[in-house]
């Protein structure tokens, strides 16, 4: 067993992430004072503070959340983290693509539960598959149960938008795929319009709506996501940077500190202490 997996607060800061392959990304982590610049990413964060105060700025609040409360930041809402007191805090999270929750709903506006923090016994029960100990691996199919309680158990919380026109799911999961697909090419809205046949405007919203994000962050995300794996498996911050489709090294540093709130170094120096 990693040695992270069983750290208590210390002088050093320390991120754990699950070691399974798939398409869910599982974190435990402890932070003695500041954790986290302002950054936006485009999952859904569903966490659990297990120990401490766990605080965060979230659509013009300072929140507090604390054992016994779930947490559920929004796709590319900004929010930061910080401990609430000196004791320091522990959590784990969760980060659940958008489309594994439309696969479920099918079409329907992304939930959104109004706070980042619930005492909604559902979704404590929903999400505790996801926000339990990280050196647990998921079964396939504990996982797309759970993915299924989860998404309707957020829908139910969040109840139903009002004055939403009807949306257009398959041209927005095509544009989806399409990116998927062409993830090193130069994407462009008329590219989109062309692939799925919607009128580009009209697809960009309905993509925010069933996504969280727009397709421009999206593409940048994912390039994110092939850059982490790049300096994970040992290349320089350089060659993973343009290897995984950024200009520069200091482009990919701009966009990676406003999706994950600290400088790549930094997020491999966490992981790095966690061993």
């Amino acid at each position: 067993m990693t040695p992270g997996y069983t750290k208590g607060p210390s002088t050093s800061d320390w991120v754990v992430r699950s070691r399974q392959p798939g398409s869910i990304e599982r974190i435990e982590a402890w932070f003695g004072g500041h954790g986290y610049d302002p950054h936006r990413h485009d999952t859904y964060s569903i966490g659990r503070t297990l120990a401490g105060v766990q605080s965060f700025h979230y659509k013009g609040s300072l929140r507090h959340g604390v054992p016994g409360n779930t947490l559920i930041l929004h796709p590319d809402e900004v929010h930061d983290g910080m401990a609430g007191t000196d004791a320091g805090f522990r959590y784990r999270m969760a980060y659940i693509d958008p489309a594994l929750i439309q696969n479920v709903l099918g079409g329907q506006p992304l939930p959104f539960i109004a706070g980042g923090l619930s005492n909604d016994p559902r979704l404590y029960r929903a999400s505790e598959v996801f926000v339990q100990a990280v050196e647990h691996p998921l079964e396939a199919l504990e996982e797309q149960d759970a993915l299924y309680d989860l998404a309707i158990a957020l829908r139910d919380v969040a109840g139903k938008p009002r004055g939403r026109k009807r949306l257009d799911y398959r041209c927005a999961e095509r544009a989806r795929s399409f990116i998927l697909e062409h993830l090193h090419s130069g994407i462009t809205l008329e590219m989109l319009e062309h692939v799925t046949g919607r009128e580009r405007w009209s697809l960009s919203r309905d993509f925010r709506a069933l996504y969280g994000t727009s397709p421009y962050r999206f593409v940048t995300l994912r390039r994110l996501d092939c850059f982490r794996g790049l300096i994970l498996d040992g290349l320089t911050l350089v060659d993973a940077a343009l290897a995984a489709g950024f200009h520069d090294q200091s482009h990919m540093t701009r966009h990676f500190t406003r999706c994950f709130g600290v400088p790549p170094w930094r997020w491999l120096e966490r992981l790095n202490q966690a061993r």
